[in-house]
């Protein structure tokens, strides 16, 4: 990635799953999509300048992609990269609260 990148181009969007929201409440994680050519250094700084909160650990998990069918129409879903961050205890994030 260049040294100009924007944080917002690292962060694409938070996964909002019933998993991702299980890991919510006492391990405090949150999990987003990233940039293909993202890494863990740059996602914690983007996270830490975003939300303005302490990150303890970033994990990174590259998504597979997915065969899918409509009728005789073959074709794949395309895969994604992700990751799974953990704030620093005391810190939370105000997206991911649960209403």
């Amino acid at each position: 990635m260049s040294a100009n990148i924007n944080n917002f181009d690292i962060l694409r969007e938070p996964v909002v799953t019933e998993k991702s929201y299980a890991g919510t409440g006492d391990a405090n994680q949150y999990t987003f999509r990233i940039a293909r050519d993202a890494s863990k250094t740059q996602v914690k700084a983007a996270v830490e300048a975003i939300f303005e909160v302490e990150v303890d650990k970033v994990q990174v998990i590259n998504m597979p992609s997915k065969p899918k069918r409509r009728g005789q129409h073959a074709g794949t879903r395309s895969g994604y990269r992700k990751a799974v961050v953990r704030l620093a205890e005391g810190h939370s994030l105000e997206i991911a609260e649960e209403v």
